[in-house]
Formats: structure tokens, C-alpha cells, sequence
């Protein structure tokens, strides 16, 4: 299963918070799905990737509140072992157009990373992090994250949602490890 992160609504459409959804919706088109509202407070399909059959959702609570979104998304798709479980996010403390693929570790103040879990009862999930960089001056994070990027890191952050769809499905055609190597040694 495979969730990217953002906040509902147009007036968070294209902010930086919102690439982990960007993500899903690169991967659904790329594998013929097509996100639609579920029981499960998010926008979800089921497309085949390698082979393999994978659960794509944007929760549609807003993001300090994704994980109750997420866990009845595993419950729906029968996931139980959080290694099955990628979350895709923003990420402050990496370089615009930067990309990482960890599992497990802290939260790093994110509010959803931090409601995924406290519902999911562990930390231990595959993460693939897209660095936002930080917010210039005295803006606080909250606020950067929220906003629209300019046109320059737009198409920075284009590239980087792309690299970042092709990070999950080397993950499923390669393993963890292997993509955590390539993908962590050419950020």
C-alpha cells in the first residue's frame, strides 16, 4: 500500500505539503487507476505494478489527522506487516529536489508522519521523503510548507514527484534495500 501525504482541497492543490498526494495521483495515471472517494477518508484505487497489486491512497482528512485514514486503509486492503506500508511526504530538512527512502526513524516534527503513527502503533513503515527545503528568513515551517512554490522550485519539485513514483516502483520490482541504496546515493 502506498499513501502520499497532503491536505484536501484546491486551496492546497500545488503547495509544497501536498507532493506526497501529487505522488499518488503520477502513479494512478502512470498504472491506469483512477482515485476515488472510499469509505476510508481518502481518495484510493488498486493498479498493478510489476505484477504486483498495490493499494494507492491520498487520505482526505486534513494532514494532522491522516493516520485515522490510513488505518482503515490497511484494514480494507488486509495489510498487516508495516514493511507493506510506503508513506510519501514532504520533507523540511532536505534540500528542494532532494529524494530519500528510509524506514522506520522520527518524525521530524511532521504532523502526519506523526498521526500515521500514533493509529498505526509504530514507526516502522517505508518512507520516501521529498525535500521542500526550509522557509527563507523568519517564516515559520508551517506556513512555507502551505504555500505554492515559485515557478523555478515548481518544476524542481516536477522532476523530483516523478523521480519519487519511480522510487515506489523500483521498490517493488527491486526490493527496499536496493532502491534505498541507489535512490539515497544520487540525492
Amino acid at each position: 500500500m502506498v499513501v502520499g501525504l497532503g491536505n484536501p482541497g484546491d486551496d492546497y492543490d500545488g503547495t509544497r505539503h501536498n507532493v506526497g498526494a501529487d505522488v499518488i495521483a503520477v502513479l494512478a495515471d502512470r498504472h491506469g487507476g483512477s482515485l476515488r472517494r472510499s469509505k476510508e477518508l481518502a481518495l484510493s484505487c488498486e493498479v498493478r505494478i510489476g505484477g504486483q497489486r498495490v493499494a494507492l491512497a491520498i487520505p482526505q482528512t486534513f494532514m494532522n489527522e491522516s493516520g485515522q485514514s490510513v488505518r482503515k486503509l490497511t484494514h480494507r486492503h488486509g495489510v498487516d506487516d508495516p514493511a507493506r506500508i510506503v508513506v510519501v511526504h514532504d520533507e523540511l530538512d532536505l534540500p528542494v529536489g532532494s529524494l530519500r527512502v528510509k524506514v522506520g526513524g522520527g518524525m521530524a516534527g511532521h504532523n502526519g508522519l506523526k498521526s500515521v503513527t500514533a493509529h498505526l502503533k509504530t514507526q516502522d513503515y517505508l518512507r520516501i521523503r521529498i525535500g521542500v527545503g526550509r522557509p527563507p528568513g523568519r517564516q515559520s515551517g508551517a506556513d512555507y510548507v502551505l504555500r505554492r512554490p515559485g515557478k523555478t522550485e515548481a518544476a524542481e519539485l516536477g522532476v523530483i514527484v516523478q523521480e519519487a513514483a519511480d522510487a515506489v516502483e523500483a521498490i517493488l520490482a527491486e526490493g527496499v534495500d536496493a532502491t534505498m541504496g541507489s535512490v539515497n546515493a544520487r540525492s
